[in-house]
């Protein structure tokens, strides 16, 4: 097997490589016993002329490739969230062109199972900014996503947590957005980790209590729900959550800290799946859906039980840099020629960090080609002085 010197403890450790890759193999979505969907990343060009702070420059072909690898593992693309670096580099004049622009692939294929994201990004927070802004801004993202043909993730607002005074802003909002959808729309409540901007959201910083605002919003308008995506990193207030879900509303689980448990699911019901962490394991989590589908839930476990704490890794505090160690993978594996990203966000993880990540992925068996991982991660320790 391979082998590299990486560093660990301040200090350079010889590292040997001991994971069998999982191996790639096309599957159909409809085969598997839930419905998954991966949050794509967008892939920068290294090579545009633009201020990297300043002006996103994106590599379409490479982004637009990556979302039919997902489709071909059987998995649904979560399209212009977080993990497309939406608020964090990705502005809306890009995000609209990415969603177009996916929704055009998408309809190339006849097995595309995509959902865009739809918020208020375009709206700065601000003391001048009110409810009815608000919601005229919630209007005119919904209105793209469907008038392009898309069915929409409906994504949490900052504007909406630093206008609101209390939950009743929060249902007066939910109430009119969902009543306009024109296809049942996903739910997601991002929580403060992910967002320090959406702390308190719902209309209370304790997570049970604004559980309240969101179940009432649901049951209010539950026809017009396909299902929420929770991601506070708690599985015990998902689960809570899950089992009070009016019939036929879907828990989409977003904890890339207990993912798999949540999926396998209980006596009383299962998560189905919208995860950051699925763009960067995609190839295990098809294999281990496919292994669910089939009746073995050990080989499920098997597979996916070791990517925990790769996911947990990537997804530390701050866990808003999560998007650094997914392009990482990215890189590693061979799906992007460099390790950049819109913002210059790839420098938001220490070298130290991305050592542990290596070791955890090769352990995950996330690493399509050893070998061509390890010379990629020679190159990325060379930069910061490694030799």
């Amino acid at each position: 097997m391979a082998s590299i010197d990486l560093p660990q403890n301040g200090a350079i450790v010889p590292y040997e490589l001991t994971g069998t890759p999982v191996p790639l193999a096309r599957r159909e979505a409809a085969a598997f016993p839930r419905i998954a969907y991966g949050a794509a990343h967008v892939v920068a060009d290294p090579l545009a002329d633009n201020d990297p702070w300043l002006t996103p420059a994106i590599d379409w072909d490479r982004t637009l490739a990556f979302r039919h690898r997902l489709w071909d593992l059987g998995l649904g693309v979560a399209e212009a969230m977080d993990t497309a670096q939406r608020g964090m580099g990705l502005g809306w004049p890009e995000a609209q062109e990415l969603i177009r622009r996916a929704l055009a692939e998408a309809r190339s294929r006849d097995d595309a199972l995509i959902a865009c994201g739809a918020g208020t990004d375009h709206l700065v927070p601000g003391p001048e900014v009110t409810i009815d802004d608000v919601l005229r801004a919630y209007e005119e993202q919904v209105a793209m996503v469907e008038d392009a043909g898309g069915r929409v993730i409906l994504m949490a607002s900052r504007a909406l947590a630093a206008a609101a005074t209390g939950p009743d802003d929060y249902l007066r909002v939910y109430d009119r957005i969902l009543s306009q959808v024109r296809r049942p729309v996903i739910i997601h409540w991002l929580g403060e980790m992910f967002d320090p901007a959406l702390a308190g959201y719902w209309g209370n910083a304790d997570h049970m209590a604004a559980m309240e605002t969101c179940l009432e919003a649901i049951a209010a308008n539950a026809a017009r729900v396909d299902g929420i995506k929770v991601s506070l990193l708690s599985k015990e207030k998902e689960i809570a959550m899950r089992r009070r879900l009016p019939e036929g509303v879907r828990m989409y689980t977003g904890d890339d800290f207990n993912y798999a448990e949540l999926i396998a699911g209980d006596e009383a019901g299962h998560s189905d799946a919208l995860l950051g962490i699925f763009d960067a394991i995609a190839p295990v989590a098809s294999a281990a859906l496919d292994a669910l589908g089939r009746g073995s839930e050990n080989e499920f476990f098997d597979l996916l039980e070791p990517t925990v704490p790769l996911s947990r890794h990537i997804f530390a505090a701050p866990t808003r840099f999560y998007k650094t160690g997914v392009v990482f993978l990215a890189y590693l594996n061979g799906l992007q020629d460099h390790f950049v990203m819109i913002g210059g966000q790839q420098s938001a993880r220490s070298l130290q960090h991305l050592a542990e990540l290596f070791r955890l992925a090769d352990r995950a068996r996330v690493l399509a080609d050893p070998d061509a991982a390890v010379l990629r991660m020679k190159r990325v320790l060379a930069v910061h002085g490694v030799a």
